[in-house]
């Protein structure tokens, strides 16, 4: 697969970046800049490193304990090409997908870039919405703000309107 990716940097053994055993990749670039953000080192989109995608594939492939692969940031869908295309090799080999977007589920419909519908047809859940931090909780599952929903991306596309992953409400 050619290609690269910027990134801030992975976590190859992630247990709380979604469900199941995974690998997250924090994409580099960040247009929302929501304050009190978990990860403002990666809003800088001349930051981080750029990686061979063929490179970060092998990686997140190495561990045959990880079961899933979560898209984090930064903004994931700023670089949704490159993620598109590691989203179908990552399916092919039965990997469970998830995304967090700073955008919501009716935004990333809106935006004009082709791949980002592409990513949002790979992937199994998405954390969408903006991180306010007036709605902060560390007790909601795999979200930081109340605002934030866990989305059933299958079942929110079939719709053409956000659907909850019941398991998550």
């Amino acid at each position: 697969m050619e290609g690269t990716i910027r990134i801030a940097g992975t976590v190859g053994e992630s247990i709380v970046d979604g469900p199941g055993f995974r690998y997250t990749v924090f994409t580099q670039g960040c247009p929302h800049h929501c304050p009190g953000c978990h990860n403002p080192q990666t809003h800088d989109f001349a930051g981080g490193k750029e990686i061979e995608l063929d490179t970060l594939l092998r990686d997140m492939c190495h561990n045959p304990l990880v079961k899933g692969v979560t898209f984090s940031g930064g903004e994931p869908f700023c670089q949704p090409e490159p993620l598109y295309h590691l989203a179908v090799e990552l399916k092919k080999k039965g990997k469970h997908l998830m995304a967090y977007s700073g955008y919501t589920f009716e935004q990333l419909l809106e935006l004009p870039d082709p791949f980002v519908q592409k990513l949002l047809s790979q992937l199994d859940l998405l954390v969408d919405g903006p991180f306010i931090e007036a709605e902060r909780n560390i007790e909601l599952r795999f979200r930081g703000s109340a605002n934030q929903r866990v989305l059933d991306v299958p079942a929110s596309l079939a719709a053409r309107a956000p659907v909850w992953a019941e398991q998550y409400k």
